[in-house]
C-alpha cells in the first residue's frame, strides 16, 4: 500500500490497517524455516538470516565530546561516555554459505552497561544497532516480506526471481528491489573491517527520526586481496586484529523531508547530511577460539534491544520485533542453551585485548 505524503509528519509512523495479521504470517513462515533446518539435522540451529558469523569482537564505543544539545539523546547523552561493545560480523544469508558467494555483510553492535528502561524485557542493560553494507534494504514493507518468503518457498533453493518478476506484466515487476539486491550481491568485500555499513531502516532519536551508518577509518585498509578460502572474511579479521587496531565512525542523519525520506519504505535512501556522534575502537585481539565462537553464536541481537529514545521505526522494524524474538527463543530451545544477556565482566574475560 502506497502512503501519500500529504499531511504526514516528520518522525511519525503510518502502519497499514492489515499489518498485524501480515506480521503474524511472516512470524509463522520464519519459525517453519528454522524448524525445517532443525529437522535436516543442521547443528547448531542458526538464525533465519545472518546465520554465519565471522566472529564477535570486543570494542569501545566512545560518544563524541562536543555534540550539540539536539544530539545529546539516549546513549549519546553524556559527552565522552565509553561503552563496552560486542560487535558481531556476519553474512546476510540464512544459510551458512561460503564467503565467496555474493551476499550482504552485517555488523551488529551491542552496547553493554546501558542504563534505562528498555523496549524488550529480556535484556535490561544493552542497546543494539543492526547494520548491513548497503544504504537501503530490498524489502519495501511488510506485505513485500510475505511475497518474498512465498517466492523463496516456491523457488525450492533457486533464486526467488518470482518476487521481482511476479508476472509477465512489467507494471508489476519490482525492478527497483531487483537492482538493490543485485548491487548488494555484487559487492566485492576484502574484509568486514574495511567497508561501510548502514541501518537501512529508521529509528527514533528522541522526538526525531534518524538513520545511522558505521564508516571505517582509512587506516583499516590493509590493501589485501580476496583469497579463495570459504572463510576468508574471518581470516582477514584474524590477520588484521592480530596486531592492528580497527576503527569506525558512528554517524546519524536526520529525516528532514517526509516525501523524500519516508519512514515506511526501506528501499529509499535518505539524502540528508551525516553527523558523527561516536567513535568505535576495536583493539588488537583474538576472537575465534571455539569458546568465543560459541559465545557469539548464542547471542541475540535485535534493534528492539533499545532505549525508547532509539526505538526502531517503520514496517520492516515492526515486523522484526516479534519475528526476531520468536526465532531467538526457538533456536536457543532447539540448541539446548539458555538465552542470557551478556555482562561486561563475562564478555571482557572471554574476549581480552592483546598486550602490546
Amino acid at each position: 500500500m502506497q502512503i501519500s505524503s500529504v499531511n504526514l509528519e516528520l518522525g511519525k509512523e503510518y502502519p497499514p490497517a492489515d499489518e498485524a495479521s501480515a506480521i503474524e504470517v511472516i512470524e509463522r513462515i520464519s519459525i517453519e524455516q528454522v524448524q525445517r533446518n532443525y529437522q535436516t539435522g543442521e547443528k547448531p540451529v542458526r538464525r533465519d538470516a545472518h546465520a554465519k558469523h565471522h566472529g564477535c569482537v570486543r570494542a569501545e564505543f566512545i560518544v563524541e565530546s562536543n555534540l550539540p544539545e539536539e544530539m545529546k539523546i539516549g546513549v549519546f547523552k553524556e559527552p565522552e561516555k565509553k561503552f563496552t561493545a560486542c560487535i558481531r560480523f556476519s553474512n546476510g544469508s540464512g544459510n551458512s554459505q561460503s564467503d565467496l558467494k555474493g551476499d550482504a555483510r552485517g555488523m551488529a553492535i551491542k552496547l553493554l552497561g546501558v542504563e534505562g528502561e528498555k523496549l524488550l524485557p529480556d535484556e535490561k542493560n544493552t542497546q543494539d544497532f543492526a547494520t548491513i553494507n548497503h544504504p537501503v534494504f530490498f524489502i519495501r514493507n511488510v506485505q513485500d516480506y510475505i511475497d518474498f518468503f512465498t517466492a523463496i518457498e516456491s523457488a525450492k533453493g533457486k533464486p526467488p526471481l518470482k518476487f521481482f518478476f511476479p508476472s509477465y506484466n512489467p507494471l508489476k515487476w519490482r525492478l527497483h528491489e531487483f537492482m538493490i539486491t543485485r548491487s548488494i550481491r555484487s559487492k566485492k568485500v576484502v574484509s568486514p573491517l574495511e567497508i561501510q555499513y548502514w541501518s537501512t531502516t529508521p529509528s527514533k532519536f528522541g522526538s526525531r527520526a534518524i538513520k545511522f551508518s558505521v564508516k571505517p577509518h582509512v587506516d583499516n585498509a590493509l590493501h589485501r586481496s580476496i583469497s579463495d578460502s570459504e572463510n576468508y572474511l574471518r581470516e582477514a579479521m584474524v590477520e588484521h586484529l592480530n596486531s592492528k587496531q580497527a576503527g569506525f565512525d558512528f554517524l546519524i542523519q536526520f529525516q528532514t523531508d517526509v516525501a523524500q525520506m519516508p519512514i515506511e519504505d526501506s528501499t529509499i535512501e535518505w539524502k540528508s547530511p551525516y553527523h558523527k556522534v561516536a567513535t568505535i575502537k576495536i583493539p588488537p585481539q583474538s576472537f575465534d577460539s571455539p569458546e568465543q565462537m560459541e559465545f557469539c553464536e548464542n547471542l541475540s541481537y535485535t534493534p528492539w534491544h533499545s532505549l525508547s529514545d532509539h526505538q526502531p521505526l517503520g514496517g520492516v522494524n515492526r515486523a522484526r520485533k516479534p519475528v526476531y524474538e520468536s526465532i531467538s527463543r526457538l533456536r536457543h530451545e532447539l540448541n539446548g542453551v539458555s538465552r542470557q544477556e551478556p555482562t561486561i565482566e563475562e564478555f571482557s574475560s572471554l574476549f581480552p585485548y592483546l598486550e602490546g
